[in-house]
């Protein structure tokens, strides 16, 4: 099936939930925030949120740092 993730189109298998997802793509879910079809999922439902054909995903990574 086709998603598109942070506006690129991937070919994925089908019946992923968006932890499987995540974790085919080698991403740390502890680490980032996800909105599926411009919904935030909470990361408490990751392994319950399945993804569709057409599905459009952002992915945002949380990134520490700063001046002390």
């Amino acid at each position: 099936m086709k998603v598109h993730i942070n506006g690129e189109e991937r070919d994925v298998p089908a019946s992923l939930t968006v932890e499987a997802l995540l974790e085919r793509l080698g991403i740390d879910p502890r680490k980032v925030a996800v909105e599926l079809n411009l919904e935030i999922v909470p990361k408490s439902l990751y392994a319950q949120t399945g993804v569709e054909d057409g599905a459009r995903m952002e992915i945002v990574h949380f990134i520490g740092g700063g001046v002390l």
